[in-house]
């Protein structure tokens, strides 16, 4: 058995994830399960690895034969400037999430925003044409969803970040730039009222810090839908106080197990089980699908 690109899957495959930290991540557990119920032997293993050692990290896996891995918080952009080559994905959103090693050849990949704007259209909002979005966060995460968002010709897309700076240089690097622009956080409460989606992008109410919020939820009028990354609690502060102030929500388990599938995708050229993926993790987090 080979995958599209000609490697030999009935060896052991070796996979991982490399963040900072990374003791919180599932992605072990449901690309281990991924490659079981695929047939497939090998293993996803979490690789803890500092800013600092991200050259020795890369050189690491050449080495020791990765066939990928997955790049998470905080390296997905400084990442880059250490691959072989970067696909039209990763160059758009200007953020890595996925690398391939094809015999030491090193591609760079995004697949956070198709897989976000997949779960985002699947659960909550079929229809983007037109939406008025605000994209809390103005990191790798956000690049690749606000890239994707652009690409279903919303409205406009406001990003906000705590240094606005950045958030006006994301901004001005998307493609749809003119839909785009960049505020700070403590602008929010001047433009909120006007938004259809509101999406958390960063870690702030990550377990553990489950208590937290990206912003406060008394900004957030009724009817509109809040969107949050994180899968980890299934249900953040966030969503659960959006819910009680009358706005729809929407978790990031989709953007989760999408984002995952098609980085399993590219790595064994099969296609993802994204059914076992989801329950998973649903599984382990004690949660249900709703």
């Amino acid at each position: 058995m080979t995958s599209a690109n000609g490697n030999d899957m009935n060896k052991d495959i070796l996979l991982g994830v490399m963040g900072d930290p990374i003791a919180q991540s599932k992605s072990p557990l449901m690309h281990g399960a991924a490659l079981k119920a695929l047939g497939i032997p090998g293993a996803y293993v979490p690789l803890h690895i500092a800013p600092d050692q991200l050259s020795q990290a890369l050189s690491a896996i050449r080495t020791l034969g990765f066939r990928g891995v997955n790049v998470t918080i905080p390296h997905k952009v400084a990442v880059m400037e250490y691959l072989d080559k970067l696909d039209e994905s990763a160059v758009a959103v200007g953020a890595v999430n996925t690398i391939v090693n094809d015999n030491g050849i090193l591609t760079g990949f995004n697949t956070d925003g198709i897989g976000y704007v997949r779960s985002l259209k699947a659960e909550a909002a079929p229809d983007l044409s037109g939406a008025r979005i605000l994209v809390i966060g103005a990191g790798g995460a956000a690049r690749g969803i606000v890239t994707a968002l652009l690409q279903e010709n919303p409205s406009a897309v406001l990003i906000a970040n705590r240094t606005a700076d950045k958030a006006k240089e994301l901004a001005e690097a998307c493609r749809g730039k003119e839909k785009a622009s960049g505020i700070g956080m403590n602008e929010i409460g001047e433009h909120i009222g006007g938004m259809d989606i509101v999406i958390n992008t960063t870690s702030v109410g990550m377990y553990p810090h489950i208590d937290e919020t990206p912003i406060d939820p008394g900004l957030l009028p009724a009817g509109i839908i809040v969107s949050d990354l994180i899968y980890n609690p299934l249900r953040t502060r966030l969503l659960s106080e959006s819910l009680k102030r009358g706005c729809r929500i929407h978790g990031g388990l989709g953007m989760f197990v999408y984002q995952g599938a098609y980085a399993l995708e590219y790595w064994t050229g099969r296609t993802a089980p994204v059914d076992i993926m989801r329950q998973t993790i649903l599984d382990c987090l004690g949660g249900s699908a709703e």
